[in-house]
């Protein structure tokens, strides 16, 4: 079994205790526990929110919904989910895999920084981010979040450009947790090597056999 994802009614605890899913070896996994607010509350828009390769967990709510789903629409995507965490499963998507954006670009595309930090950029630095959000000016993602996005072997933390979500890592040994609030993390790893808060609109990236990468 290469990947499986399981959406439940109730705790996270007692989700894991499926019987199937407590015979499931893993070294990357995702989980949340949600209470939908602006979204209807159903099994399509669950979380961990899964679309082709990507597996999105989000906090907050994505406020240039519409635009970004207009910009989707025009590359043949449809969203038909009920949540707008969908928008950001595809937006992945569109720029690493049909784009082939590295990851770490398609970041700084999606939570791009402000026209008043660009302009203090070294020259190169500055043409970068330019050209970033000249292009990919519609996939821009507004709103107070943050996420957690995983692929094949990687898995990686972003929260928005003013940082309105939180979203902490931490590491003990060579695995490495990422959370909305520390305290997540200490119920499952008490004593832990090192915990830090990931900086507004910029990813922490880790991957299998590696770690943190970025």
């Amino acid at each position: 079994l290469n990947r499986a994802e399981v959406d439940g009614v109730g705790l996270l605890k007692h989700c894991g205790r499926l019987p199937w899913v407590a015979r499931c070896g893993s070294g990357l996994s995702r989980g949340q526990g949600r209470f939908p607010t602006n979204t209807p509350g159903w099994w399509g828009g669950a979380h961990p929110f899964c679309l082709l390769d990507w597996s999105v967990v989000h906090n907050g709510e994505i406020s240039s919904y519409g635009i970004n789903k207009r910009y989707l629409e025009m590359f043949g995507y449809k969203m038909e989910l009920q949540t707008d965490t969908e928008v950001v499963a595809y937006l992945f998507d569109l720029l690493c895999r049909r784009h082939r954006l590295p990851f770490e670009v398609a970041c700084r595309a999606l939570a791009a920084p402000f026209w008043k930090d660009i302009d203090r950029m070294p020259e190169e630095e500055k043409a970068v981010a330019t050209s970033l959000r000249q292009v990919y000016g519609s996939a821009l993602i507004n709103g107070p979040f943050s996420f957690i996005v995983a692929t094949g072997g990687m898995m990686a933390a972003l929260t928005d450009r003013i940082k309105l979500r939180p979203m902490v890592i931490a590491q003990k040994g060579d695995l490495v947790y990422m959370a909305s609030e520390e305290s997540a993390i200490r119920e499952i790893a008490p004593v832990l090597d090192r915990v830090w808060t990931v900086r507004a609109g910029e990813p922490v990236i880790a991957e299998l056999g590696r770690g943190i990468v970025q």
